[in-house]
């Protein structure tokens, strides 16, 4: 089948792990026509949103990809909020789909697609949502006009022809039922995952065992890793203060991901102390599943991140900060819940587990035994556009 995935709601980044990037390279391997239609939002430098020419190219999974941009009649500043895009049509028609996969839809030119639409009432229509009170709608008027009077509608117009909506959180199938107003019986959840036909899982202890000769990290150091963007909200200056504090001197840190600027003034002290914490940078996302293979735990004591997912997904032992409607992550023992995210509750935690490893190792066969069979990307892909 034609399978366009539509990234026109928010940004699209090259080569990333995001849904939007592993879904249409899934439904390529399972043998489907797909192409990616996104807007010319990004993360340049991989730090800070800005905005790249529209052009048309291949992924690095070879699937044709087009950027279109915004109509140029309204400033910048506000046509990046409304979503209004000139082009939609000419690649609707030009690759007549069978399949339009929207990964969000609150965007003022989903009018396009309904017109498409209705003249074409077989095609088979998904949404998967990426919305929920903690990334959106924070502010008033942001919840009140944006949300509320402009991307409400746009996501009611297109409800009756959407076989599916994903939520890819518990939390946001709730977002889309009680503040879009969609059916609940329309409404199910679509985890987010990692792509496990880029990494061979059985060889997680050699890859663990080369990536720390790598590092130059010792075998029998307990290493904690965390990662993704280092912002603020991911607490990562509290992990790090706990690692710093611990009096073990084999318990370390290993760190990855871009750090955003406002930040780094808050991080430099744990930055120079290179025998308990090691800062390796942005890496690609290829490379993710081998540093997070590095560690004995992976720790993320702050807001969400894909690699929550991509983490269990691995059959990595985690630690996480307890949210509502993220409670999928736990799949009977795998992973540790912090109700309250301090320097002391991670140090508690971190040091409970190094001197209990058999705990440690019960949560490490829990997670190798559930997690790939539960959030495995290409049986995902399958399942969403089965429904």
């Amino acid at each position: 089948m034609k399978i366009l995935h539509c990234c026109l709601a928010a940004f699209y980044i090259d080569d990333y792990g995001y849904q939007e990037n592993i879904l249409p390279k899934m439904h390529k391997l399972q043998g489907h026509d797909v192409y990616i239609l996104a807007s010319t939002e990004t993360y340049p430098d991989n730090i800070t949103l800005g905005y790249v020419k529209p052009s048309t190219y291949k992924t690095r999974d070879g699937i044709p990809i087009t950027r279109i941009s915004y109509v140029k009649w309204i400033p910048h500043f506000i046509v990046k909020k409304l979503r209004i895009y000139k082009g939609i049509s000419n690649i609707l028609e030009k690759f007549n789909p069978d399949i339009i996969f929207f990964h969000d839809v609150q965007f003022l030119s989903i009018k396009i697609f309904i017109k498409y639409l209705r003249r074409n009432k077989n095609i088979k229509v998904y949404v998967d949502s990426h919305t929920d009170p903690t990334n959106s709608g924070r502010g008033w008027i942001s919840r009140n006009i944006l949300h509320r009077f402009i991307y409400r509608p746009c996501v009611k117009k297109i409800e009756p022809y959407v076989a599916k909506f994903y939520g890819t959180l518990p939390i946001r199938n709730d977002f889309l039922i009680e503040f879009y107003g969609i059916s609940p019986q329309k409404v199910e959840l679509l985890p987010m995952g990692i792509d496990l036909t880029a990494i061979d899982i059985t060889k997680r202890k050699d890859i663990k065992k080369h990536t720390r000769q790598e590092l130059g990290l010792s075998e029998d150091d307990f290493v904690i890793v965390s990662g993704g963007k280092i912002e603020v909200g991911k607490n990562i200056p509290l992990l790090a203060a706990a690692i710093s504090q611990l009096k073990e001197k084999d318990i370390k840190l290993l760190l990855f991901g871009s750090m955003a600027s406002d930040i780094k003034l808050e991080m430099e002290p744990f930055l120079s102390l290179e025998k308990k914490v090691k800062y390796i940078g942005w890496v690609d996302s290829l490379d993710t599943a081998k540093y997070l293979f590095t560690g004995d735990i992976v720790c993320f004591p702050g807001k969400h991140s894909v690699l929550w997912e991509q983490t269990v997904g691995l059959g990595m032992p985690a630690i996480f900060k307890k949210i509502k409607g993220h409670l999928h992550l736990d799949i009977g023992g795998n992973c540790i819940l912090l109700d309250n995210v301090s320097i002391k509750t991670i140090k508690d935690e971190i040091s409970y587990l190094y001197h209990n490893r058999d705990i440690l190792n019960k949560m490490q066969k829990v997670a190798e035994t559930k997690g790939p069979d539960i959030f495995s990307y290409y049986e995902i892909a399958k399942y969403a556009i089965e429904q």
